[in-house]
């Protein structure tokens, strides 16, 4: 029978993320279990042993408790923190470690996370791994792991339905994702709002915190299409992410036909019906949409002349494959994505709700605008973004992509 958890391992509104974390995995001596899957766990079988630990990097002891057998007692951290374990029978130590995943199996878990997550968080991953030169098994939805593979080689990619027991003995768990209330300290160092949506994966793995370019190996690098285009992507997962100015996209991409290019739209949908929102593939642009493979996508951006996006996870893609991106977003800070000298935001009016602390996003709420839901001002972050204002950002793109010559 699975023993009880002491008052230390917190349980909150991510049980089901947790789900079967199960009894320590690594056994010590004298009948000690212990491992860092979901904090740093300790199961003693004498009562009155005391287990003492702490954080070798800021020397803070971080617990100290004295147990009753069968009890395990875990850190309240769940992110990466490099523990020493102690446990003591009265004077006498009994069992030390601190914590080294060298040569030893990390398991690192992101839930259903979505591409622009996934594509900003697994370079995190590898640092960790080369950090610690340990075996790595990340969770990823399975359309995501072609992407990735040929990359990321030492990388071991599984899909949410592989239990993790079928991985063998886990030395250490970690979760990536933003955990509500954003607020909380248990599973993030430090409030998502306010970082770099890199920065997320890098402050719970404790690597430094820099910007990385996601290694994507292109599988076909063959250009298919003869003639100068440009990609583009204008459906998004929040209607606060879309670029609201009905004159926008049907604008931008009369004026890049003039220029010369193809417009190709590449978003999975070319129709997305929400909340009693509709948003279709902008007049004048080629439909290039559907549920293709990842790989596909990266091959068409590949050689594309750069790429008009939003916040979202195809931006992420053109970025990793080196296109040049031009990203429109108000929602956002531009502090939150890759840097790109072509971000386009109107600081004018309400902007960067995402990033304001007094706001926390609801993902489950398709029309979420914190200050204007339902009235005329909504979404004026990106209404206000003129077609004329992104032309003037992209102009110098488009004479940089030809060259230097003028357009």
């Amino acid at each position: 029978m699975t023993a009880p958890f002491s008052s230390n391992l917190q349980r909150g509104p991510h049980d089901a993320f947790f789900a079967n974390v199960g009894t320590p995995a690594l056994r010590g001596p004298e009948g000690i279990f212990y491992d860092f899957n979901y904090g740093c766990r300790v199961q003693v079988p004498v009562s009155g042993w005391r287990v003492v630990m702490v954080d070798l990097d800021t020397h803070n002891t971080v617990l100290d408790e004295v147990l009753e057998a069968g009890v395990i007692v875990a850190s309240r951290r769940k992110y990466f923190v490099r523990f020493m374990l102690c446990v003591f029978d009265g004077e006498r130590i009994v069992f030390t470690h601190s914590f080294d995943a060298a040569g030893q199996r990390v398991f690192v878990r992101t839930g259903e996370s979505a591409l622009g997550d996934s594509l900003a968080w697994i370079p995190a991953v590898e640092a960790f791994r080369r950090e610690h030169r340990c075996e790595i098994h990340v969770q990823l939805p399975e359309y995501l792991h072609e992407l990735f593979k040929a990359g990321y080689p030492d990388l071991h990619f599984v899909t949410s339905d592989v239990p993790a027991a079928s991985l063998g003995t886990l030395y250490a768990t970690y979760y990536l994702g933003f955990f509500s209330p954003y607020a909380e300290r248990d599973h993030q160092p430090t409030d998502p709002r306010v970082s770099n949506l890199q920065d997320v994966a890098s402050y719970i793995l404790n690597v430094p915190a820099v910007e990385r370019r996601p290694t994507v190996v292109v599988a076909d690098t063959l250009r298919r299409i003869e003639e100068p285009y440009v990609c583009i992507a204008a459906q998004a997962s929040a209607q606060r992410k879309y670029w609201n100015n009905p004159a926008g996209w049907p604008t931008l991409v009369a004026h890049l036909k003039q220029q010369g290019y193809r417009v190709l739209c590449i978003d999975r949908d070319r129709d997305c019906d929400r909340s009693g929102t509709r948003n279709s593939i902008p007049v004048g642009a080629e439909d290039f949409t559907g549920n293709l493979p990842l790989q596909e996508r990266a091959s068409l951006l590949l050689h594309a002349e750069f790429f008009v996006g939003l916040g979202s996870g195809l931006s992420w893609l053109a970025w990793a494959v080196g296109t040049p991106v031009a990203m429109i977003s108000g929602f956002s800070h531009p502090k939150t994505e890759f840097r790109t000298p072509w971000r386009i935001i109107n600081f004018h009016v309400c902007n960067s709700c995402f990033n304001d602390t007094q706001f926390e996003a609801d993902s489950h709420n398709f029309n979420w605008c914190p200050r204007y839901e339902g009235k005329p001002m909504a979404y004026q972050c990106t209404s206000s973004i003129t077609p004329q204002f992104v032309a003037r950002v992209i102009d110098p793109l488009i004479k940089a992509s030809r060259g230097g010559q003028p357009s």
